[in-house]
């Protein structure tokens, strides 16, 4: 028999597990906020522009061919950047404790699209440090990338700067704990479903009539035991019967 379920028992279950479901949801969302806050170090980001731009002559024109050319330099640029003959003498001038790999995974290169403008992006968990970083990858790539590429098209653009007061980009607390509810919210409902699928016990007459396909021609219903008396007096049979010259209360 194909069984089928329909919205007034989802909702039954659901407000039966309702305590399940709740439960689940301040756990995650609390997890969530103590490790946001007091577990994971914050990350600060940095940013500085380069622009990849050759240089003209009186005799040259600025045409788009130019312009393509600058654009298809930047994908091979981006790939110079994070290359060892850049961050080595990046981690050197700076004196990091850190390998050139190690400060690779860190830094970002990114540009629009058809745009001659290039833009490093540097995550650390010191402000300070992330902005040097920025500033000195992108002056050094300026100096090295003539001795490598034979031209001189790079200028930097803008500097990375530290604001007065710089907010992380990561952890976001409120993002975690949001998602962390909505997680909370699937699970408490997924395992209330699961629960009430196991749970094989009989607690209503619909249940006896759903497994036995026969229809129900009676219900007893639970008889209570009746609690017995207690402390009753009873009447003293054992009365001493007057002898002959007594008078009752005598």
């Amino acid at each position: 028999m194909e069984e089928t379920i329909s919205l007034r028992e989802l909702f039954a279950v659901l407000r039966k597990r309702l305590w399940l479901i709740v439960l689940i949801t301040i756990i995650a969302a609390t997890v969530s906020a103590v490790i946001s806050f007091f577990v994971l170090t914050p990350v600060y980001e940095s940013k500085t522009q380069i622009l990849v731009n050759q240089a003209k002559n009186d005799q040259q024109l600025y045409s788009n061919q130019t312009v393509q050319t600058n654009v298809q330099l930047i994908n091979t640029y981006n790939d110079i950047i994070t290359s060892p003959a850049i961050l080595d003498k990046v981690v050197k001038e700076l004196k990091l404790d850190k390998s050139a790999g190690d400060l690779s995974s860190q830094i970002q290169v990114t540009s629009a699209q058809d745009s001659q403008v290039a833009q490093i992006v540097v995550q650390d968990t010191s402000a300070k440090r992330a902005t040097e970083i920025a500033n000195t990858t992108a002056s050094v790539f300026q100096k090295e990338v003539p001795k490598l590429m034979n031209v001189d098209n790079v200028k930097v653009l803008s500097k990375a700067t530290i604001g007065e007061n710089p907010s992380p980009v990561k952890p976001q607390p409120l993002l975690n704990v949001v998602i962390a509810i909505v997680v909370g919210l699937m699970v408490g409902v997924g395992l209330s479903f699961l629960l009430e699928y196991l749970d094989n016990t009989l607690k209503t007459e619909q249940d006896i009539e759903n497994i036995l396909e026969l229809p129900l021609m009676g219900v007893i219903t639970t008889i209570k035991d009746v609690p017995k008396a207690t402390n009753v007096q009873r009447p003293d049979l054992t009365a001493r019967v007057p002898q002959r010259g007594e008078t009752f209360g005598s």
